[in-house]
């Protein structure tokens, strides 16, 4: 019985982390993310008040970043923004939304944001008259669009400028990350071979031969006669 029960457990776990998993999947590919603000926030076109929104990436077969943002339950579509790739060093595990600052007591504006675990996040491109303000009081380049509003059609084919503090326009590529950072190879610099001691090599020398070698010689002949007259008595005693 405890193993009946215990395999209806594990069988019940199973099909729990089933039903979560495409969820899990579908967050990571359109970044769904949920977020509360506790003041007004503005957006590029719209100004969002304080409270729950829902923000992701719209499955366009465009290449570009668009974003969607939806009430707190995702039910109903508040406003649709461009954005550029924005990357950076240093991936947190958390959600990140950076803002431009704006003065008095205006909501401040949303210029990034990033989700848990990438290199690189949304920036989010404003309309081009409010690209020039924002990049004038806040002293920081703003991608731009010439467009007040942004209809499906138009959102994919615009062109996309950067805004310099002194109301220039410039090239996005030139003056904001959008491309993965290069990271260059650092070539080891060579290290200098240490100096190998070489061992002295001995030189043998032959010593004079100071004795003659017959007495060897009439030694080695003597063993011989021995070891033969020894063999052939051994032989006879065999047979």
């Amino acid at each position: 019985m405890k193993i009946v029960k215990a395999l209806f457990c594990l069988l019940a776990l199973t099909l729990f982390a089933a039903t979560l998993l495409p969820s899990a999947r579908a967050d990571e590919w359109n970044k769904k993310t949920v977020v509360t603000f506790s003041q007004a926030v503005e957006v590029p076109g719209k100004i969002l008040p304080a409270g729950t929104y829902t923000f992701q990436l719209l499955d366009s077969p465009a290449d570009r970043h668009i974003v969607e943002i939806f009430n707190a339950d995702g039910s109903q579509i508040i406003v649709t923004i461009l954005a550029i790739n924005d990357y950076r060093l240093r991936p947190t595990g958390k959600t990140v939304m950076t803002f431009n600052e704006t003065p008095g007591d205006a909501p401040e504006a949303l210029r990034a944001w990033f989700f848990p675990g990438d290199n690189f996040g949304q920036e989010f491109v404003y309309p081009k008259v409010r690209a020039v303000q924002l990049a004038q009081t806040t002293n920081v380049i703003v991608p731009a669009v010439a467009a007040d509003t942004l209809d499906e059609n138009v959102i994919k084919t615009i062109p996309i400028v950067a805004v310099t503090p002194d109301q220039k326009e410039v090239e996005v590529a030139t003056v904001i990350q959008t491309t993965p950072p290069v990271v260059a190879a650092v070539t080891p610099a060579p290290v200098a071979a240490a100096p190998v001691a070489v061992a002295p090599v001995a030189q043998t020398q032959e010593l004079p031969q100071t004795a003659s070698s017959l007495p060897l010689i009439a030694l080695l002949g003597g063993l011989s006669i021995g070891l033969a007259i020894g063999l052939k008595l051994f032989l006879k005693l065999v047979s």
